[in-house]
């Protein structure tokens, strides 16, 4: 039997017909409404590929039964911007050129957004703590670091913005 459901996506009313309300988040949100941001990693929750957030927190989506956002309000990576304008995190990926072969970016886009709300201006501690559960095989960590620095307005001022 097909279960209905609706919530807010990225600012917009979705509705989904699903046979399996307990099929994750991430599938419902890629196959049934084309978004490509949030990506399959791992598929337990570990590497953050997928992370999305849910009533405003960060949460892994390949963890998250559809059924559970009946309601509720889903931000993905196509939502942050504000129309064509993108939001400073995206930004500031580009001029840091924190995205080597992007398959993480996502994830540590959402993730440092999560703690930019939180927490507006994070030292690089607070950002490395943040980011921890977020991987990337690439190795672009330095450059993430930055570009979270950057959007927060925290960058030393003795940085000279080369890529890693």
């Amino acid at each position: 039997m097909r279960t209905s459901l609706q919530f807010t996506l990225d600012g917009k009313l979705a509705k989904l017909e699903v046979d399996d309300p307990d099929m994750p988040l991430l599938y419902a949100l890629r196959d049934d409404l084309n978004l490509r941001g949030p990506r399959f990693g791992c598929g337990l929750g570990q590497c953050g590929a997928c992370t999305v957030h849910l009533e405003g927190a960060a949460v892994r989506s390949c963890l998250v039964p559809v059924s559970a956002v009946a309601g509720k309000t889903v931000l993905t990576l196509e939502g942050l911007a504000n129309g064509h304008t993108l939001h400073p995190l995206q930004t500031a990926f580009i001029e840091e050129q924190a995205a080597q072969c992007g398959y993480c970016t996502n994830g540590m886009i959402m993730q440092a957004a999560d703690l930019l709300a939180r927490n507006p201006h994070p030292d690089e501690t607070e950002v490395r703590q943040a980011l921890a559960g977020n991987l990337c095989r690439c190795g672009s960590h330095a450059r993430v670091l930055r570009a979270v620095q950057r959007a927060a307005g925290s960058l030393p001022a003795a940085s000279n913005s080369k890529p890693a």
